[in-house]
């Protein structure tokens, strides 16, 4: 069941993931576009997956071409052991012929008994030395992987482990920048209510906020629900 997957091919699903860098598109979709090449490169596979994972192992993002994978790897994640989890710790590719026998994985092994899952392979995604996480694929019969499979998930998982290194350094400052506007536009609104209560009762800028907290939790409402509605000029409720 080998097959090397050719070139062009390759170029291609990294060009896809490249073109998701460049318009700023998240981590997720660039995992989804990486698992769904997997599975189609790979023969006889049922399921492929790419699993991202923080410096205590804990799963950061995942994605996966079909439920059978979410299970398996949700499993993975709550028993603390599996291939996936083996290759991120060994940082190396980790072939399982049958999972159902393999004794590496006891607890997780028979919890996948009653899934179509028989053979995996898994590669770690290293990128500037520091392992990111890994890919899988997963067959429905045993043996259904070998040596060169591993070695083609390897050809996956160098280039797109930059990548998607790259990716996510992109939408640290992305999402760090969303909290800070919306941080500042709520201290706007609260200043702004503040400045209306001044106004309308006379109030110093500290009375003002102390009046404007109260009047919120009396409503139940949150502090820039309130606020917003106080400075729209609709009644609020508690006043």
């Amino acid at each position: 069941m080998d097959q090397k997957l050719p070139l062009d091919e390759l170029s291609s699903v990294i060009a896809r993931i490249e073109g998701l860098l460049l318009t700023e598109e998240k981590v997720d979709s660039a995992v989804q576009v990486l698992a769904r090449a997997i599975k189609d490169a790979v023969p006889g596979t049922i399921g492929a997956g790419v699993s991202l994972l923080d410096s205590r192992g804990h799963r950061t993002s995942n994605g996966f071409t079909d439920r059978v994978v979410k299970q398996a790897d949700a499993l993975q994640y709550e028993l603390g052991q599996g291939p996936c989890l083996s290759a991120w710790a060994a940082e190396d590719t980790v072939i399982v012929d049958d999972a159902h026998t393999d004794p590496r994985w006891p607890l997780w092994g028979s919890a996948v008994a009653g899934l179509p899952i028989r053979s995996v392979v898994s590669s770690p995604l290293i990128a500037d030395k520091e392992c990111l996480g890994a890919l899988k694929v997963y067959a429905a019969v045993p043996a259904a992987y070998s040596e060169s499979t591993g070695r083609l998930l390897e050809m996956f998982a160098a280039p797109a482990a930059t990548l998607l290194s790259h990716v996510q350094a992109s939408e640290v400052p992305r999402r760090i920048s969303e909290t800070l506007q919306s941080s500042l536009h709520s201290r706007d609104l609260i200043n702004r209510a503040c400045g209306v209560l001044m106004e309308r009762h006379g109030l110093g800028n500290e009375e003002a906020l102390q009046a404007l907290m109260l009047q919120a939790r009396k409503a139940g409402t949150p502090l820039r629900q309130f606020s917003f509605t106080l400075v729209a000029g609709t009644p609020a409720t508690g006043q």
